[in-house]
């Protein structure tokens, strides 16, 4: 169908949760109130490096309100650890702390109050050790290992590349490789060499992290601020030992996440608090807490281009360092990522790069807004506006005559191109010729390339009623995006009703179908293919 000739699709509708949020009405995790629900605090670490040598909380137990007290070393009946690349995350901290903040103990009290005044009576006795701050001293000669241990690999699928298990503070290694970089700088007739430093940022979600978890005869039941419930789901059950069917992931209105509530993060502690507890828990954290939980990677990019003389790429040389934090959380992947997108959508006859996650005594670093693609992209961009510099040409032009055509492929072996990019590129340049900039803005121009977010891996069930009312049930999560808005769109589209008449059910996994996750720009196009799909089985099954 042409754009015009769309009912709903392509035009603006109001928001589905729109009116519900305005007036209040929309339910979030902290909104939650269960049965006997008790709540839990958590006690951090005052140190970055920290032998554990003993955890007191007899006096916490006995203190008003509180139900039950979690330790690392109270974890015995389940797995302890868990994360998707390596297994290296403990629940609570097991025998000594990797970074300042992170939780060595769990409170479970009748009330807030009550389980904040406990976190005073549990007695910690630490032997601090040096740390590791920062990736230089992470990788020096006889820098303190952050890890002592080898550990599992989490098994998340669609991460090919196996993470490091090995003791030391290289988490993960990441090579690319193809034609011959040296001898393509030997015979360059332009080259650009540069280090660019990317900043430690946090995500700053409206709502912090909150869970809250039954665990009881019947399996476990969470509620979650989670991106990516079905990750969890799998996670949980690992950790508790129950079939995939016995753990339920909840998921309300969620208040933000741009990455950083993307797989794992306090669902099984919470869980661990009511299995201890043999109660419903809630855990949620503060602002300042939430930014003890997760980070982006940080980054320091060593990088240089050669052209020749007519100004056509001839070689790409990239060492990429990432502060990866005290525990893997996704930086593996973030690795992966970088390294693949470092280069581009330009065509590199001869490519090398080494990309590095470094353990450090910091916060984990996790999911973060087109992860891998931001610590990368500005530099390789300066680099060729540098070389404009040096060849005295327009460096809009010098993109468009090294971006890959239709057909050609970018890292050797993989599909090739089928858009047209120095077409949109053009097309993009005389676009913003036509915008006037307000005095004192300037304006710049680059282009990245970025594999894909995720697997392509999402479903969906359509159900048509009756009175021709439809309902969609998927697993994708609703953090202010607007994704439920869409597919009611692409429903209603479809199967030519009105969308006032088109619900949409999410997201339970009891009863929604599974969705790989929320992230990565993949909703409207993975999601809403799925509903599309969808759609048109129930209009054939109707049709027969």
């Amino acid at each position: 169908m042409k754009p015009g000739e769309f009912r709903v699709v392509n035009h603006s509708v109001p928001r589905e949760d729109g009116l519900a949020k305005v007036t209040g009405r929309a339910v979030f995790t902290s909104d939650i109130r269960l049965e006997g629900m008790a709540c839990a605090k958590l006690l951090r670490s005052p140190f970055a490096h920290a032998r554990i040598l003993s955890i007191d909380t007899a006096e916490a137990l006995r203190q008003p309100g509180v139900i039950a007290v979690l330790s690392g070393s109270d974890l015995h009946g389940i797995d302890p650890y868990y994360g998707h690349a390596v297994k290296d995350h403990p629940l609570l901290a097991i025998g000594k702390v990797r970074f300042l903040g992170e939780p060595v103990a769990a409170i479970v009290a009748e009330d807030e109050r009550s389980a904040y005044d406990a976190l005073e009576s549990v007695r910690v006795d630490y032997e601090e050790l040096p740390a590791v701050l920062d990736v230089d001293s992470a990788l020096a000669g006889g820098a303190p290992l952050v890890h002592e241990m080898a550990y599992r690999t989490g098994g998340f699928r669609g991460f090919d590349d196996p993470a490091s298990t090995q003791p030391g503070n290289i988490c993960q290694k990441i090579h690319l490789e193809w034609g011959d970089a040296a001898a393509a700088f030997t015979g360059a007739a332009h080259i650009v060499e540069g280090e660019f430093f990317f900043p430690m940022a946090y995500a700053y979600a409206m709502e912090p992290y909150v869970a809250i978890a039954d665990y009881n005869d019947d399996g476990l039941t969470v509620y979650s601020s989670a991106q990516h419930p079905f990750i969890v789901r799998n996670d949980l059950a690992k950790i508790f030992g129950l079939a995939l069917n016995r753990v339920r992931l909840i998921i309300p209105f969620v208040g933000g996440g741009y990455g950083s509530k993307s797989y794992t993060k306090i669902e099984p502690l919470t869980a661990a608090c009511s299995w201890k507890a043999k109660r419903p828990v809630k855990l949620q954290l503060s602002v300042q807490e939430a930014m003890l939980t997760t980070r982006n990677d940080d980054a320091c990019v060593r990088i240089r281009m050669g052209a020749d003389r007519e100004g056509r790429f001839v070689g790409l040389e990239a060492t990429i360092h990432l502060n990866t934090g005290a525990y893997a959380e996704n930086s593996p992947l973030v690795a992966r990522r970088a390294a693949n997108r470092v280069i581009g959508p330009y065509r590199i006859p001869n490519v090398k790069v080494d990309c590095y996650a470094v353990y450090t005594n910091t916060i984990p670093a996790s999911s973060f807004r087109g992860f891998g693609a931001t610590q990368v992209t500005f530099p390789r961009e300066s680099q060729i506006d540098e070389l404009a510099e040096r060849l005295g040409c327009d460096p809009i032009e010098l993109r468009r005559k090294n971006l890959a055509a239709r057909g050609e492929t970018i890292h050797p072996g993989l599909r090739p191109l089928d858009a047209d990019l120095a077409g949109d590129l053009s097309m993009l340049v005389e676009a913003l010729a036509e915008r006037t900039l307000p005095k004192g803005h300037g304006r710049a121009v680059g282009c990245s390339a970025s594999d894909a977010g995720s697997d392509p891996v999402s479903s969906a069930v359509v159900q048509v009623y009756g009175d021709g009312s439809v309902s969609v049930v998927m697993g994708t999560t609703e953090m202010g995006q607007g994704s439920h808005t869409v597919v009611r769109q692409i429903a209603a589209e479809e199967m030519g009703a009105a969308i006032e008449s088109v619900r949409v059910v999410s997201c339970d996994t009891a009863i929604t179908p599974f969705d790989r996750s929320t992230g990565a720009s993949r909703s409207t196009t993975t999601m809403g293919r799925a509903v599309l799909e969808a759609c048109r089985d129930a209009i054939s099954q109707l049709r027969n």
